[in-house]
């Protein structure tokens, strides 16, 4: 006993002595007094227990009571904040009124020094009682603190054309003709809007159309029955992230396209791949090659891009050419203006079987295509039959060189990791620059292609906006512009290819910025598919320092407004604004404020005075010391010194060299994976992210020193990132979190919403995800947890998302939030999902699990598709 009397003694002082410096500092900084008196009756009452006092226990029962009313003035009955607070008092008070402590502390034999035990063990095993009791109470109401229960009101009216039993009919869906592509199947006229063009049953597109609402027509699968959705086949595709030369944000983020009766997709590693969309089998694979040396931050392929047969046809019949006359005037354009190279032979076609279809031709000639961004800055066409290079693309040679006319060549510091926009008979590319590293940057120009010679048609640079003619023979674009990574939209009936833009480098100092890049940085922008000139410009940060640059593709939807059908653009933002737009000029549909915005930028620099905000917004509410968290008191008191010695005055805190916080940070509340819209219930399904992050710049005395590589010199050759050569400072980032790798604020941090696009109304919000595989412990808590990767939502009156950090996907009634399924991936799900039909006309749901890069979560290969059972989905 005089061990276990030691070791709780010392356990107290250790505690108490922690409590009471580091409250002391805490107070002088401004902060709760709590952590200093809570240090020093903790040192009284680990002397108490050396010296076996029964006022030990006295004094411990009144500390964890006043611990307890503490916690519940500072954030109310509030259960994760209220849990670590008193978890860890509440377990050594579990641990004092245990018998051995008692009995270590009882003195042999009983001279009177006894008398006051036995009363001081009932009040703290009371006090104890009473705290579990609070927290249980706090437990079962969790969800009142920060959720928003309710439904759309419309809902039973939305749904109100389903069948009685929520099945889809078979002709509906499948109203789809063979084209020649090897039994590809495309609808039978091309409309003049992309969105018309898509049969039900597939996905042509990232955002399953040009549109990018995420939107499926299908509503076999419907809450009644989601629950039901079981395994039908699981593909492997062998690469997995680690490889030489990867970098860290190597990422599996694909949405695979669904045309006639087969799925195609890419991998991080450039293989492009085509499965039999029924049975998941494999048709045939094409390795493109994966150049060694390249400077990449990045390497990814969010998805691949499509033309039709019929589209093709239609175009090349508008020009009235055949392809006899075609072919060699397109060779001598794509020579001359688009500069393409000859394919490499060292890519190669794998088959899965004799029976994979052949060529469309002896040439090589393409009717429909697929197109592939790679990793060293080409567009590559591909046959959907069979994965060999187009003949007929890019005058004869297949793939477009994106380096034509680019400043400052450095292999993988330009590329593309999302699909291109097919519009027409072009193709529209941007391209990701590398964050942060330099101020010598390649350009951030936006360049339409002609798909047939490769011709370079218009060029609009934001470093020289006014024109988007093609430059002169010998001359570069402007290097460091503006330049959109993300996935854009095009509305063909409009005429118009919708970008959302990023910023010049440096993201977090802007000091030395063009007026053409502030004018658009950070905005989506909406450029003539035929010329490329600007119809308009929507900024959503003004002179943006702290990389709020524009992640998401913007989602096209008509909105019922005042009695009118109104073309409008949902454009999410890292900030958690949805800026709803009329597409036709830009202006908002829904009221849009200019907030005054925090001031004192760093040296060099300035700040906006004002900030856009949306009446639709997902912000987060200011930070407080309240708000910091941690799995313990010792955690807390951390963050909370952490907190006072950053500077915070709200959101659009400048940077500056004391370390600002952040929030929310660079990692967004929305980000590439954007919302889905429904356009029949006019509303938006949202998975919006709560992280604060730490931005502290790094004054640089030369541009070759490394300042902000805490693990010594990047390996392999991949960039030195943050380091911002050129600049007045390279800038450390990181995420606002304890010692321990938790996050500095309290949860939860990851949610799903519904909001009525029309008038700006959240309806509903609920936490997401558990911290299963974020914990040592499997925990399987609704704690809300963060995520990246997109929703997609049905007819059916069902969302999908796999993109918590948690290793799940998840369905949710997309009237209420509710989840009604889920089931276990085999690695992180941070892709967005799609849904098709498939030849035995049942509605399939495939999710691709291969885990993030930078958010650590489970590397992988997997591309699972989920079905009803037949007995179920029967037509």
């Amino acid at each position: 006993m005089t061990v276990w009397r030691w070791l709780m003694a010392l356990l107290l002082w250790a505690a108490g002595a922690w409590l009471s410096w580091g409250g002391a500092q805490l107070l002088l900084a401004g902060g709760s007094g709590y952590y200093v008196i809570a240090g020093l009756l903790l040192l009284v009452v680990g002397w108490g227990v050396a010296r076996r006092s029964a006022m030990a226990l006295w004094l411990f029962a009144l500390w964890l009571l006043g611990t307890a009313l503490w916690a519940v003035w500072e954030i109310g009955l509030d259960w994760w904040p209220l849990a670590g607070r008193l978890g860890l008092p509440w377990l050594i008070g579990l641990l004092l009124v245990l018998p051995w402590s008692v009995r270590a502390l009882r003195h042999e034999p009983d001279m009177g020094q006894n008398r006051g035990l036995a009363p001081a063990h009932a009040a703290l095993a009371l006090v104890v009682l009473g705290t579990a009791i609070l927290a249980g109470l706090s437990f079962g109401r969790q969800r009142d603190a920060h959720e928003t229960q309710g439904q759309f009101a419309g809902a039973a009216a939305a749904a109100s054309d389903l069948p009685a039993d929520g099945q889809v009919t078979a002709v509906q869906n499948m109203s789809m003709v063979a084209s020649e592509a090897g039994g590809l199947r495309s609808p039978p006229v091309l409309q003049g809007d992309a969105t018309d063009a898509v049969p039900d049953g597939e996905w042509h597109a990232y955002g399953r159309t040009g549109a990018g609402q995420r939107y499926s027509p299908l509503r076999q699968i419907g809450p009644h029955n989601v629950r039901l959705l079981q395994l039908a086949w699981e593909f492997r595709t062998g690469d997995v992230r680690g490889k030489p030369g990867d970098p860290e944000e190597t990422t599996f983020e694909v949405t695979p396209l669904k045309i006639g009766e087969r799925l195609f997709l890419c991998t991080p590693h450039q293989s492009v791949i085509a499965l039999d969309a029924t049975t998941g089998k494999q048709l045939w694979r094409r390795d493109l090659p994966m150049p060694k040396g390249l400077a990449l931050q990045h390497l990814t392929c969010r998805g691949l891009s499509y033309q039709s047969a019929q589209a093709a046809a239609q175009f090349d019949a508008a020009a009235g050419q055949t392809h006899s006359a075609v072919a060699p005037a397109a060779r001598k354009a794509g020579a001359q203006a688009a500069r393409a190279v000859q394919a490499d032979p060292a890519s190669t076609v794998s088959p899965a079987s004799p029976a994979s279809p052949a060529p469309s031709s002896d040439d090589g000639r393409c009717t429909a295509k697929l197109f592939m961004a790679t990793a060293d800055g080409k567009v590559v066409a591909l046959n959907p039959a069979d994965g060999q290079t187009c003949g007929n693309v890019a005058g004869g040679q297949g793939q477009i060189d994106l380096w034509q006319g680019m400043p400052e060549r450095k292999p993988g510091s330009y590329y593309s990791t999302s699909p291109v926009v097919v519009a027409r008979d072009r193709i529209i590319v941007g391209g990701t620059v590398l964050d942060n590293h330099s101020t010598r940057e390649p350009s951030g120009v936006i360049r339409a292609f002609d798909i047939r010679s490769g011709a370079l048609l218009w060029a609009w640079d934001p470093g020289r906006p006014a024109t988007s003619t093609p430059l002169p023979e010998g001359q570069t674009y402007v290097p460091s512009s503006p330049n959109s990574w993300s996935i854009s939209s095009v509305d063909e009936t409009l005429g118009l290819v919708f970008v959302p833009m990023g910023n010049a480098p440096p993201d977090q100092w802007g000091g030395r910025r063009s007026a053409e890049a502030e004018q658009y940085s950070s905005s989506v922008v909406a450029l003539d598919i035929a010329t490329g000139a600007v119809r308009w410009v929507f900024q959503t940060v003004h002179h943006d320092l702290w990389d709020y640059d524009v992640p998401s593709q913007p989602s096209l939807i008509d909105l019922e407004i005042g009695g009118h059908s109104v073309p409008a653009l949902v454009q999410p933002t890292k900030q958690g604004e949805l800026f709803v737009l009329d597409r036709r000029t830009g202006q908002p549909l829904l009221p849009v404020t200019e907030v005054a915005a925090p001031q004192g930028a760093a040296r060099g620099d300035r700040t906006a005075p004002t900030q856009p905000h949306s009446q639709l917004s997902f912000n987060p509410p200011a930070l407080t010391e309240r708000d910091m968290w941690g799995a313990t008191p010792f955690e807390q008191l951390w963050c909370r010194l952490a907190f006072h010695r950053l500077r915070y005055e709200g959101r659009f805190t400048p940077p500056s060299e004391q370390g600002s916080l952040i929030y929310p940070g660079n990692f967004g509340v929305f980000n590439w994976g954007g919302v889905a819209v429904d356009p029949r219930r006019q509303v938006v399904f949202a998975t919006p992210t709560r992280l604060a992050f730490v931005s502290t710049l790094v004054p640089r005395a030369d541009d070759t020193s490394l300042l902000v590589q805490d693990g010594g010199p990047p390996k392999d050759g991949l960039p030195a990132l943050n380091e911002n050569f050129g600049a007045t400072f390279a800038v450390r980032l990181k995420p606002f979190v304890s010692p321990l790798g938790i996050p500095c604020q309290a949860p939860p941090w990851g949610f799903v919403a519904g909001a009525d696009l029309r008038t700006g109304q959240i309806v509903w919000q609920r936490r997401n995800g558990t911290p299963r595989d974020l914990s040592p412990l499997p925990l399987g808590f609704r704690m809300g947890v963060p995520g990246i990767g997109g929703p997609v939502v049905t007819a059916g009156g069902v969302a999908f998302y796999s993109g918590a950090l948690d290793n799940y996907v998840r369905a949710y009634d997309v009237d209420s939030g509710r989840q009604l399924w889920q089931d276990r991936l085999p690695a992180g799900g941070q892709a967005t999902p799609m849904t098709y039909l498939g030849t035995d006309q049942r509605q399939y749901l495939v999710v691709v699990a291969g885990g993030h890069g930078s958010t650590g979560t489970k590397a992988g290969d997997s591309v699972r598709a989920y079905v009803l059972p037949k007995e179920v989905a029967a037509p």
